[in-house]
């Protein structure tokens, strides 16, 4: 059965409702004070998920363990076992959650980032992991001009970033582009300190035409380079957009 059918509960302030719960999905159940989210939620799905668990034991065993009274409810199909979070602070955090002292917050973060499937928000496309070799058919395929390969190393960040682009130089790049526009290393103007910035390293300039002989190993050489210094993000600018 892939739902929960409750029939007629009754309990505390419930007017015998009758609904019914998907399973397999996250459901939340909402309303003002005194409607009666926890007498069905917890008065009700959860002391029947509990009573019917006691059932399956020994009386010899439930006589240790407490007594859990049938709800006010005509009737309950398709309920698994069931556990309930008490809905009281343990921390002092005030932007503490259940997900969070439960460490459920951590688990569901690791299967949105496994299984989840992420769209870039400007052009609707989908954004997925690649290999240096997709990376370069990609290229090749949209593009038929020139392309410059930027290394992002900043993204929204407060700061002057002075010894930062001071490492920049010494690595023997020469350009950067901050906030959208272009500087060589040597003439960066001063950076608002409270100010959030974004800079990137421009890797590398090329050519991709038909009359050019594009050289694929300068091509892999700079990709190599500006994934490295972008901790795996690579920018590929056309002269009209960017393409992370």
């Amino acid at each position: 059965m892939n739902k929960i059918e409750i029939f007629g509960a009754k309990e505390n302030n419930l007017k015998d409702i009758s609904i019914k719960i998907p399973k397999k999905k996250l459901v939340v159940i909402t309303g003002l004070s005194g409607s009666g989210k926890t007498s069905l939620a917890h008065k009700t799905i959860y002391r029947e998920g509990q009573r019917r668990y006691m059932d399956t034991f020994s009386s010899y065993a439930r006589q240790f363990i407490d007594n859990y009274e049938k709800p006010d409810v005509d009737k309950i199909t398709g309920l698994s076992p069931v556990i309930s979070i008490s809905q009281k602070s343990v921390s002092k955090n005030p932007r503490s959650t259940v997900g969070t002292i439960t460490e459920i917050y951590d688990y569901l973060r690791l299967l949105f980032s496994r299984i989840g499937k992420q769209y870039c928000y400007k052009c609707n496309n989908r954004v997925e992991k690649q290999t240096l070799s997709q990376i370069i058919e990609s290229i090749l395929k949209n593009n038929d001009d020139a392309i410059t390969i930027l290394a992002p190393i900043i993204r929204g960040k407060k700061g002057e970033f002075v010894d930062l682009l001071l490492n920049v130089s010494k690595q023997g790049f020469m350009k950067v582009r901050i906030d959208g526009k272009k500087f060589r290393v040597n003439k960066i103007p001063s950076l608002e300190k409270n100010s959030k910035h974004t800079i990137e390293v421009i890797i590398d300039f090329i050519k991709i035409n038909s009359k050019n002989n594009l050289s694929r190993e300068r091509l892999v050489n700079s990709l190599e380079i500006a994934s490295k210094m972008g901790n795996g993000q690579i920018i590929i600018n056309n002269g009209k957009k960017d393409v992370l």
